[in-house]
């Protein structure tokens, strides 16, 4: 069950969510009075809950996102957005598809507010993350920040730059009613962009241990498609050596804001189950993003 919420008791329950989700550093913790002024002007927190056993226990939360209504400079002056700022699951919640419902959920109310763009931020390294945000929502992204947030201190994401892909949600267009509809088309396979010729720019080393380890060098885009693999699961790749995490870090930084740079886009994300490799989908931006939008 997904719904609004808007009182204090249920925002406390989100900062609980938070912890569970991000432990390690109660400075990146959004309170509850910030929740609830969101939520009373003109901002979206929506929370899942799993239902009550037998004993008709209150619905436990499982899920929450966080967003609220913000602006953006075009040329022809400010423009309205949704920024959606925070998606949590629990542990034992995900591949639930809970994080692909509460995204539902807020594109259907976000429509309703008249707007047609959200954005948020992720760590492009996190191939779940990108599996949700590339593959089955629709999103797409040129743009790479930085360090966006500084140094942050919790546990996922302590000892590295916090590098994001901010993306783009073009909630009214085709490509983004596609994947949300019930109807939705599936995600493609590697198989099917091997068909089509799309490139690898670069091919990562594996190790003695098993963990990947990026190439010196990657060539840059020269056609309409190219691939870029990442680890398939950065997060235990840090955890067993944060110097290779490093490592990554900084090579698929050179490597997106090249891409970028060279006008390509994110349009899709592969993950092939049965090699296991995670690998970005690349299109050039003048030939791709009328079809995109």
């Amino acid at each position: 069950m997904i719904r609004l919420l808007e009182t204090p008791e249920e925002m406390t329950a989100v900062e609980e969510l938070q912890r569970a989700v991000w432990p390690g550093s109660e400075t990146e913790i959004v309170p509850a009075h910030l929740l609830i002024t969101t939520a009373h002007n003109g901002g979206l927190v929506l929370g899942a809950f799993e239902e009550g056993g037998a004993h008709h226990d209150a619905p436990l939360l499982v899920g929450f996102i966080f967003g609220f209504p913000g602006l953006e400079s075009l040329p022809d002056g400010p423009h309205p957005k949704h920024c959606s700022h925070m998606l949590g699951v629990l542990d034992s919640h995900r591949d639930s598809g809970l994080g692909f419902a509460l995204k539902r959920a807020q594109w259907q109310m976000v429509r309703h507010q008249g707007l047609s763009h959200v954005t948020w931020t992720y760590d492009p390294l996190l191939s779940r993350n990108a599996q949700l945000n590339i593959a089955k929502l629709g999103a797409v992204c040129n743009t790479y920040l930085r360090s966006q947030y500084g140094d942050m201190r919790d546990g996922l994401n302590a000892g590295l730059p916090s590098d994001r892909f901010q993306v783009d949600w073009w909630i009214r267009t085709r490509r983004v009613e596609r994947r949300l509809s019930k109807r939705s088309r599936g995600t493609l396979g590697l198989s099917q962009f091997q068909e089509a010729d799309t490139r690898l720019l670069y091919s990562p080393v594996p190790r003695a241990d098993g963990l990947l380890q990026p190439p010196d060098h990657f060539s840059p885009p020269d056609d309409r498609l190219a691939l870029a693999e990442i680890p398939p699961d950065f997060l235990a790749l840090k955890s067993a050596d944060l110097s290779l995490a490093r490592d990554w870090r900084f090579f698929s930084r050179e490597v997106f804001e090249t891409c970028f740079a060279a006008g390509f886009l994110v349009t899709d994300f592969v993950f092939d189950r049965a090699s296991g490799r995670s690998l970005y989908v690349l299109a050039d931006g003048e030939s791709t993003l009328g079809k995109v939008l």
